[in-house]
């Protein structure tokens, strides 16, 4: 049977692809991406031949799946990428993989570009312990409890659309208080922001310039900071 590659992609700097990532594209069969257009772009950039690609996003994630176990099971190479950094990370691909595994298929993934890790080395927050929670939940009563439960003396990473931002940054000052907060905006790319600040001044700064571009977030609890919900953030003695 064929493999399935999961391949990385930049997450803006085309200089970031890795040797064994172009050499992938180039010899697979068929590529899965969520969108062929931005994908064509990308190895047109990278001076690959046109290849097959076949449209995998959210919506038509089930619906596809059986095509590419066929595809495999036919002894074609396949490789999947996202938009921009690592498939499955906050993008589809977890369901590909699982129906792959259980078909005994081999599965290779191909190390990359990550925000998430890009935005943690910079950051200057502590990186021995740290925890990746994707994009935070949309619905207000379920985004209020996950903060409540996160664990402090661990570095905290979460991506944010531009259109939440400020409100995603008032939601966690009156859960922990006026912390320290690192925002990553459009990382690698041509306009890279890193800032380290209070969420006061983040808040301040972003009610004068509009959020734009990808957004990753970074915070770390105080040690003994816990919430009550009538009395808000206070210090444990």
């Amino acid at each position: 049977m064929g493999t399935l590659y999961l391949v990385s992609t930049p997450i803006g700097n085309l200089e970031d692809i890795t040797q064994r990532a172009k050499r992938i594209l180039g010899e697979v069969d068929l590529i899965a991406c969520e969108d062929t257009r931005k994908t064509g772009f990308l190895l047109k950039k990278l001076g690959i031949p046109k290849k097959e690609l076949l449209s995998y996003y959210e919506e038509n994630e089930l619906a596809r799946i059986p095509l590419i176990m066929e595809k495999l099971k036919q002894e074609k190479n396949i490789a999947l990428v996202s938009n921009a950094g690592t498939p499955t990370v906050s993008d589809p691909g977890f369901k590909l993989v699982r129906e792959t595994l259980q078909a005994g298929i081999k599965i290779e993934a191909v190390p990359g570009a990550s925000a998430a890790l890009t935005a943690l080395v910079a950051s200057g927050l502590p990186t021995d312990k740290f925890l990746f929670l994707g994009f935070l939940p949309k619905k207000e009563g379920k985004r209020k409890k996950m903060l409540q439960s996160l664990p402090s003396k661990t570095t905290l990473i979460f991506f944010e659309s531009p259109f939440r931002l400020i409100k995603t940054l008032r939601e966690i000052e009156a859960t922990f208080g006026d912390i320290e907060i690192v925002i990553g905006r459009e990382l690698t790319k041509l306009h890279e922001e890193i800032r380290r600040e209070k969420i006061s001044q983040a808040l301040a700064h972003f009610a004068k310039n509009k959020p734009r571009g990808e957004l990753t977030l970074l915070i770390r609890i105080p040690p003994k900071l816990t919430h009550h919900p009538e009395a808000g953030p206070v210090l444990s003695l």
